[in-house]
């Protein structure tokens, strides 16, 4: 079986070709099962690997895949494998995914993706805010607001921070990590804060096995970021710049938008880096 695919950067930072998150889409993986596209997703070991098949109800359906489990909505997978379809089909820029969230538009103009979130649903964590100071290695001082268990299609716990050293001092382990996420689908948090000049400074740490990790570029999670700013009253419509990466050693520039009508859009740059084909 010949299965061809593509390398691509997502929520690359102002053209340059190697910031970002990276993607691998496959182009068709219509003569997969689960555990081979599972397989797939560890042998190339990124974040996300994404596969493209028909749809009934869209312009394809997609199904994500971290090199550990399949995820039912990813933001950077969702734009890149968006980038993908748009250059297999007729070259529309206004495409409709089905993902096991839901079907998701995405629009894009040139090479910038933006996908409209789903609507979110919000709980409070079990974690007092004591408890998550200690798992992030800060003062309870250092936390902004109340912390919040967001879902718009991949739940995560979004904690506000009150400065960017703060942002930058966070420390985790993988054992303080899951002592305060016991009550979520796993252990994973976003750290952000607001800047002067108007933008955020955003982490994203997730596990991975035994291991913890830093997210370069998170869509998925400044969707829900979207979510926790609508829980907590923010003036709309809002139009920010996220910077994400930077203690990843992968600078990364994503936006988050919010209308008046309290649809939460997720953008950034998409750039195709090269073509591949496997073999099984």
């Amino acid at each position: 079986m010949r299965l061809d695919y593509r390398i691509l950067n997502v929520f690359a930072r102002s053209g340059e070709r190697l910031s970002g998150n990276p993607l691998c889409v496959f182009e068709d993986g219509s003569g997969l099962d689960a555990t081979q596209m599972q397989a797939l997703a560890l042998q190339f070991n990124l974040s996300e690997t994404t596969f493209i098949l028909p749809s009934r109800t869209a312009d394809a359906r997609v199904r994500i895949f971290t090199p550990a489990y399949e995820m039912p909505f990813a933001g950077h997978p969702t734009l890149g494998t968006a980038h993908v379809v748009r250059a297999l089909g007729p070259g529309s820029d206004q495409v409709r995914l089905e993902l096991a969230a839901g079907v998701i538009p995405v629009a894009a103009v040139r090479n910038f993706w933006e996908l409209r979130a789903n609507n979110a649903t919000t709980r409070a964590p079990r974690a007092a805010t004591a408890e998550l100071a200690v798992a992030l290695g800060l003062q309870e001082q250092d936390l902004a607001g109340p912390a919040l268990w967001v879902d718009a299609g991949s739940e995560q716990l979004i904690v506000p921070l009150a400065s960017e050293d703060a942002v930058r001092r966070v420390q985790l382990s993988i054992d303080a990590l899951r002592s305060v996420t016991g009550d979520g689908p796993r252990a994973q948090v976003y750290v952000f804060v607001p800047r002067t000049d108007g933008s955020l400074l955003a982490r994203f740490f997730f596990s991975k096995g035994e291991s913890l990790l830093e997210d370069p570029a998170t869509g998925s999670a400044t969707a829900n970021l979207g979510g926790w700013m609508l829980a907590n009253g923010v003036r709309l419509p809002l139009a920010l710049t996220i910077a994400q990466g930077e203690m990843a050693g992968r600078p990364s520039a994503l936006r988050l938008r919010i209308d008046a009508g309290r649809q939460v859009f997720v953008a950034g740059e998409v750039i195709e880096l090269g073509r591949g084909v496997v073999e099984l």
